[in-house]
């Protein structure tokens, strides 16, 4: 296990503390997050580094933090259903 630590201005921390009561979590689901985003880790290295028992729970915190799972061939594919069934009631 890896201990990171960083120094904040303790103004900044006062301040962030106001938002985020645990700013230790807040950090860690930050680079969380960010790691996710950059497909630096997977769904299930989130889901762990976050301490999520289930795959509902991470997907819950992604939907949360405006973070989908969706690539553009799914848009693709869900074009190409939307056509068929538009076609279908033609």
């Amino acid at each position: 296990m890896m201990l990171i630590t960083f120094e904040l201005p303790e103004d900044i921390a006062q301040g962030l503390e106001t938002k985020w009561t645990d700013l230790s979590r807040a950090a860690l689901e930050s680079l969380a997050l960010e790691a996710y985003r950059s497909h630096a880790i997977t769904a299930a290295q989130l889901r762990r580094l976050l301490g999520f028992e289930t795959h509902m729970q991470a997907d819950a915190f992604l939907k949360e933090h405006e973070v989908y799972d969706f690539t553009m061939e799914d848009f693709k594919r869900d074009c190409d259903t939307l056509r068929q069934v538009r076609a279908r009631e033609a």
